[in-house]
């Protein structure tokens, strides 16, 4: 569905309105002017017709309005048919002096304005229907003499003639044309919605590319964006790929940064521990104590470092079959004088969102501390947790912790037993660096009744 603050629902909701509006304005103009046009040829009908009841109209010498060739048109013969003439005096009170069969005994009510000039307007019919007419005031020589060759003498009379007609047939025309005008211009409004849809998804189906791939990039699926893209887009392509490598670049300069100041700090502690180291004294076991807890902070800080600056790898991505078995083809190798039993459990095609180092750092951390508590044997299970998560899963068959230890261990990085080697910071190292990728360690007991722990954390999504 389309977001109201996306650049699609934008450009579609603009183009609709005005699509609407245009059609709308559309429909209205045509309307008017089949209207107008159909009024016109109207009003052109009537006014032929007028012309045709002058021609049959004549005064006799009586001067009496006759009409020797009646108009046969079959519209003015039938009663009340819509359509009608009438011929009447120009002095008040009017007079009717001739009609067409079709009123019937009925009579049009005059405008009291006479003109010989052409006039249309309204009037009421026999049926109280609205009647479109035209009207003229025409003037009638008497006649020269009888059907019998009489001379006669008569004046010349004025009369008005008025053509009137139900306009029902024009409106009726106007409301199937406004019908089939409508549903023609929904029929092409929807088109015209639908292609505007079209193309804006066309148009902008690049930038959903460069979405997808910046995701790919994002979640380790790829390291650049790939794919041609048009013109418009292909210098923000270039950009974020000069962007990506740049941020690969500055990591791995921080990393080797990190790397080197871990170098110089750990020599000069090795140095000053072996200075010491068979001493005795106040002095010997102070400075003992303290390059101790230098070292630990030491380990501590660059490895956090390290962590924040490779979680900030874009596309960072780390198998995680082929590091558990590194891992458990080298400790099974270091402890194999104890009989310890390393028991994997990884399928293929598993990824860890992040850099690889940092990878081998948490579960090498978690299996090493399993086989230095462990009797005989260690287990290590990887497997797909919710969408996007990684579950590793560390057991042993050792004593285990109980939920005071674990706080001790976890939240302060405590040695309990400082027989086992090592600075006692393991399990706190890989809290952080797993919080750092936004996930977390925890800690239970196993069905061997030793340590669980289980780490969380983002996986690369398999794709089909």
């Amino acid at each position: 569905m389309l977001r109201t603050n996306s650049l699609a629902f934008r450009l579609g909701a603009l183009a609709a309105i005005w699509s609407v509006f245009g059609l709308l304005a559309g429909i209205l103009v045509l309307s008017r002017v089949f209207r107008d046009s159909a009024e016109r040829s109207f009003d052109n009908r009537l006014a032929a017709d007028l012309e045709s009841v002058i021609a049959v109209t004549d005064l006799d010498c009586k001067g009496t309005i006759v009409m020797p060739r009646p108009l046969v048109a079959e519209r003015y013969v039938n009663p009340f048919s819509g359509w009608y003439f009438q011929v009447s005096s120009t002095t008040t009170p009017y007079k009717v002096l001739a009609n067409s069969r079709s009123l019937w005994d009925q009579s049009l009510k005059l405008d009291p304005v006479a003109t010989s000039a052409l006039r249309m307007g309204y009037v009421t019919g026999p049926k109280q229907q609205q009647l479109r007419y035209v009207e003229r005031v025409v003037s009638f020589p008497a006649a020269d003499e009888t059907d019998e060759g009489q001379k006669c003498v008569g004046q010349d009379t004025k009369v008005r003639i008025m053509v009137a007609a139900d306009m029902k047939d024009v409106e009726a025309e106007v409301a199937s044309f406004n019908s089939t005008l409508f549903w023609s211009i929904v029929i092409l409004g929807a088109g015209l919605i639908g292609a505007m849809v079209l193309q804006v998804r066309w148009g902008l189906a690049p930038l959903d590319r460069v979405s997808q791939s910046l995701t790919a990039i994002r979640e380790g699926r790829a390291d650049k964006l790939e794919g041609p893209f048009p013109t418009e887009i292909q210098p923000l392509a270039d950009e974020l790929n000069a962007l990506v490598s740049h941020n690969a670049e500055v990591v791995s300069r921080a990393r080797t940064h990190v790397a080197n100041l871990a170098h110089f700090l750990k020599t000069p502690l090795s140095v000053i521990a072996n200075e010491v180291q068979g001493q005795s004294g106040p002095l010997a076991e102070t400075v003992a104590r303290q390059v101790q807890t230098m070292r630990r902070q030491v380990d501590h800080y660059l490895a956090r470092a390290r962590t924040v600056a490779s979680a900030k790898v874009i596309g960072a991505r780390a198998e995680a079959a082929p590091v558990i078995g590194d891992l458990t083809r080298a400790l099974s190798k270091i402890y194999t004088s104890r009989g310890i039993h390393i028991e994997k459990q990884c399928p293929e095609g598993l990824s860890f969102r992040g850099d690889r180092s940092d990878f081998e750092e948490m579960v090498g951390n978690l299996l090493d501390n399993a086989c230095k508590w462990a009797d005989s044997d260690v287990s290590v299970t990887v497997s797909a947790g919710r969408p996007g998560r990684l579950s590793v899963v560390v057991t042993d068959d050792g004593p285990g912790l109980n939920d005071e230890q674990k706080r001790r261990v976890i939240e302060r990085g405590e040695r309990l037993d400082e027989s086992k080697p090592g600075s006692g910071l393991g399990l706190g190292i890989v809290k952080e660096i797993a919080s750092l990728y936004g996930g977390q360690l925890t800690l239970g007991r196993s069905e061997a009744g030793g340590l669980s722990a289980e780490l969380d954390l983002p996986a690369v999504e398999r794709t089909a």
